[in-house]
């Protein structure tokens, strides 16, 4: 084949047959993405939550346009009619465009194995706290891998000019105490990084966690290598360190179980009688959804020298849940108070003594 090239290009002019061997590897490219890449998706495009081929074409596709053609081109490249110097740094591009290429092609596998992980550990389930646990995992360890990779990639390229080669070769002379100084410099970074591993592997907190956090209810949202974004309730978003989750106390109302206990207080007259209020709490926990039907009390917790604290406790799946059943038993314990005993809500009492009209009071 090699041979049968090599003949034809002798009948055309070195421009022209430059020219060409352009325009084929730029062609192969226009092909993979306007002839392959549609079969292969309409061949994957069954109603499936989740296909590793389809999964393969969404994240391979943009670069493998790119990746086949510049491979064809390197392939066809000695048979290219160019000068020595401009052969050599052509070459030197291409090998740069390559490695390149290739670090992209093991970022995007490793986000096509991010996929089936996630579709196989799925979370969209009541009980899914090992499905989070190991997602937080997962999620770490595929921005540690795509950080090494493109560290890696760049020491790559970087080794291409002679200059950087030279650079190193000096730097590895003073490596005792660049690294204390790197060491030192870095310091905050490196320990960023080992926070995220304590976190990865001993998990104070996973991706979906309800923490309570500088005074604020959220979600954990994302955790990178140096930071976690929480989701908070109003669709803030409250950006931390990750060292501020091993060094500082917060609250994780879903660390072992989604499950709680919500409490609603109630402050009546002392007349009240509290059995039927007791019975009626029953009753609307029973005629709602969001009670998982485990705890059901309604005690009197305090007294004050002006009313009646009367704390009721109902269990839920989880803390949303658990707000929306207490804003229903508030609203709905007031309501039924209000229209069987209105004269029991809290009140303050003022007692007024008649004048002594046996004082001897000249006015």
């Amino acid at each position: 084949m090699n041979a049968f090239l090599q003949n034809l290009s002798q009948y055309l002019p070195d421009y022209l047959w430059n020219l060409c061997v352009i325009v084929f590897s730029i062609l192969i490219g226009v092909i993979l993405k306007y002839l392959v890449v549609p079969v292969i998706r309409k061949l994957t495009a069954r109603e499936l939550p989740y296909s590793i081929f389809r999964s393969s074409i969404r994240h391979f596709k943009s670069i493998l346009i790119f990746l086949i053609p510049l491979l064809v081109f390197n392939t066809l490249f000695p048979l290219m009619h160019l000068e020595r110097a401009s052969r050599i740094t052509i070459n030197r591009i291409l090998e740069i465009c390559i490695t390149i290429a290739f670090a992209v092609i093991l970022i995007k596998l490793v986000r096509v194995l991010e996929d089936y992980l996630y579709h196989f550990f799925d979370s969209n389930k009541i009980d899914n706290l090992r499905e989070r646990k190991l997602r937080t995992q997962i999620q770490f360890i595929r921005k540690f891998v795509i950080s090494l990779i493109v560290i890696l990639c760049s020491a790559a390229v970087l080794l291409n000019f002679e200059s950087m080669r030279k650079i190193g070769a000096g730097l590895l002379t003073g490596v005792g105490i660049g690294g204390i100084i790197i060491g030192f410099a870095a310091q905050k970074s490196l320990g960023n990084l080992l926070a995220g591993f304590q976190i990865a592997f001993t998990q104070p907190i996973r991706i979906d966690d309800v923490v309570i956090v500088e005074g604020e209810w959220g979600k954990v949202e994302e955790i990178t290598l140096t930071y976690v974004v929480i989701n908070i309730w109003d669709k803030r978003r409250l950006i931390l360190p990750i060292t501020y989750f091993i060094e500082k106390p917060f609250q994780n109302w879903t660390r072992t179980t989604a499950e709680i206990l919500g409490v609603v207080f109630i402050y009546t007259d002392f007349t009240l009688p509290i059995e039927p209020v007791r019975q009626e709490l029953s009753r609307l926990l029973r005629s709602n959804s969001l009670w998982d039907g485990k705890v059901d009390v309604l005690q009197v917790t305090d007294f004050t020298e002006r009313s009646m604290q009367i704390r009721c406790l109902m269990s839920c799946r989880n803390s949303g849940d658990a707000f929306d059943l207490r804003c229903y038993v508030r609203e709905h314990l007031i309501t039924f108070i209000q229209n069987n005993y209105p004269e029991t809500l809290a009140r303050t009492r003022i007692v007024l003594e008649s004048p002594d009209t046996s004082s001897n009071n000249p006015f």
